[in-house]
């Protein structure tokens, strides 16, 4: 295993944990009124503005760099932080929530399938798999359905979320081209915080937030404590590291790893909120890392070849 790759695997995770853990803290904010737009606005905002001080910093005056990448910026914070957001939220206004969360998380295999169709080159069997075992392994950490209405309108927004979730890892996989990962994160928070804001206004989607004291694990904390930890853990930290983790494996490996938050998110309402971790939920963590080992095998089946086949995958989807 190339140095790279095993840092990036690190680094994958370390992404996937702490973005699963916004969902303990989110909660309190939402059952003390906050309508999810308008925490996922304040959120990205916060991840930005702590991250623009590095972002400036990583450049070092290095200006021209941001300037190739805008597009790639652009993309990032219209698609990776603003739009797949809206959309997934559109989505579970009309589907249930596991079922949201389920369709959206089948991107890595969306990633599979559109390589296999636009190269003609089908996967490895070890590729194949592992996408079905960590398919199966999401249904049941997700465990949807149960409850709540379900519609065609809804469904579509949850295949558009897919798509962006998709395309997330694949803008975070492209060539840095000299701008550091930290910046891509910063500039793309920033500038798809303010669009989400925007969003917001035009009421799209319901925009309240209340400024009193939220039950946080058992005790009263401000308003601004959850969203604090949020927007320093949970998407500065967040978004950074799985910017630079995709750059390092690929959009396909990174998106696989990137499942681990589902898990994680889990995990974290079991120890920190007291939800109920079943049986089924645990073995469906485990077919995830299992099926993570498979795909990441692909890439040690073949020495020298996995940077190069990262690569193309993200190309081959990009082009689509």
């Amino acid at each position: 295993m190339k140095p790279s790759t095993s840092t990036g695997l690190v680094i994958a995770v370390l992404a996937a944990a702490t973005f699963g853990a916004s969902g303990a803290f989110i909660k309190p904010l939402l059952e003390a009124g906050w309508s999810p737009a308008a925490a996922v606005t304040v959120r990205a905002l916060v991840g930005g503005v702590v991250l623009l001080p590095f972002a400036v910093f990583s450049l070092r005056g290095r200006w021209d760099a941001l300037w190739r990448a805008r597009w790639r910026v652009l993309a990032m914070a219209l698609v990776g932080v603003a739009g797949t957001q809206v959309v997934y939220f559109a989505a579970i206004q009309r589907i249930p929530v596991g079922t949201g969360i389920l369709i959206e998380y089948m991107a890595p295999l969306l990633l599979v399938a559109s390589v296999w169709a636009i190269s003609r080159r089908r996967p490895k069997v070890v590729v194949l798999v592992g996408s079905g075992v960590a398919l199966v392994g999401l249904v049941l950490v997700v465990s949807p359905g149960g409850g709540g209405s379900m519609d065609a309108l809804g469904l579509v927004f949850a295949l558009v979320a897919m798509v962006g979730c998709a395309l997330y890892y694949v803008i975070a996989a492209r060539p840095s081209d000299g701008l550091p990962a930290v910046a891509l994160a910063g500039f793309g928070l920033v500038l798809g915080g303010v669009v989400l804001g925007l969003v917001g206004l035009t009421g799209v989607l319901p925009f309240t937030a209340t400024f009193g004291e939220v039950s946080l694990f058992g005790g009263q904390a401000p308003w601004w404590l959850p969203l604090l930890i949020v927007g320093v853990v949970s998407t500065a930290i967040a978004y950074a590291t799985s910017i630079a983790a995709s750059e390092m494996l690929g959009s396909r490996l990174a998106s696989f790893v990137g499942l681990l938050e589902v898990v994680a998110a889990t995990f974290y309402a079991w120890l920190l909120l007291g939800e109920q971790l079943s049986v089924g939920q645990l073995v469906g963590g485990a077919l995830i890392l299992v099926g993570i080992g498979f795909v990441r095998s692909e890439k040690s089946a073949e020495p020298g070849a996995g940077d190069g086949q990262a690569a193309f995958d993200a190309e081959q989807f990009a082009k689509a």
